[in-house]
């Protein structure tokens, strides 16, 4: 096989993947039509609907995608987290380093949340949004019960935090940068060393 006929470096489903993630982050789903994407993405419409059955199932890889993307940058953090509180503040921290991303065309929010504000009741996209926010508040609950000995109190707290990450990540993206989310860190770091 000679070097013009060796395969691509990725695959034409990254490529879409990679092409729709930029688009919809920057553009919303509404506003990223089908063309865009293939174009983007240098493939032809035909690999689209090869690789996914419609633009809902690549909306729903997409957000998939996204949440595997923020686990990484919190398991990263995690290994550095040694006690309960710093833990907690792994969650906070994964978080900004999301907001700090070089977007290409800037820092927009959470692009969860972005998608799950423009996807009908009952669409698969938005039970992904909401298994990634549940997900983020159990991963808040797990090291506050060890801290507490208290399940229900660290639930309760978990939940708070939560709310106060996603006001936080809304703010930023209004403002366009992670200076929310570094407060809200600063704000749970108060709140779990709290006697």
């Amino acid at each position: 096989m000679t070097s013009s006929e060796a395969p691509s470096a990725t695959s034409a489903r990254e490529r879409l993947l990679n092409a729709a993630a930029m688009l919809f982050y920057s553009d919303g789903i509404a506003g990223t039509g089908i063309d865009a994407i293939v174009r983007r993405a240098g493939v032809a419409k035909k690999s689209l609907y090869n690789n996914f059955d419609s633009k809902a199932a690549l909306v729903t890889a997409y957000l998939q995608a996204r949440h595997t993307e923020w686990l990484a940058l919190y398991e990263a953090r995690l290994t550095k987290a040694f006690t309960p509180p710093d833990q907690v503040l792994a969650v906070f921290l994964a978080y900004q380093d999301h907001a700090e991303w070089a977007y290409e065309r800037g820092f927009r929010g959470c692009g969860l949340l972005n998608a799950a504000a423009e996807l009908p009741a009952g669409h698969e996209g938005r039970e992904v949004v909401l298994g990634h926010k549940r997900q983020v508040e159990a991963l808040l609950a797990a090291p506050l019960t060890e801290l507490t000995g208290d399940e229900t109190a660290a639930a309760r707290l978990a939940q708070q935090l939560a709310f106060l990450l996603e006001g936080a990540m809304v703010r930023a993206g209004l403002e366009g940068n992670s200076c929310c989310v570094r407060q809200a860190h600063d704000m749970a770091r108060a709140m779990v060393n709290a006697p």
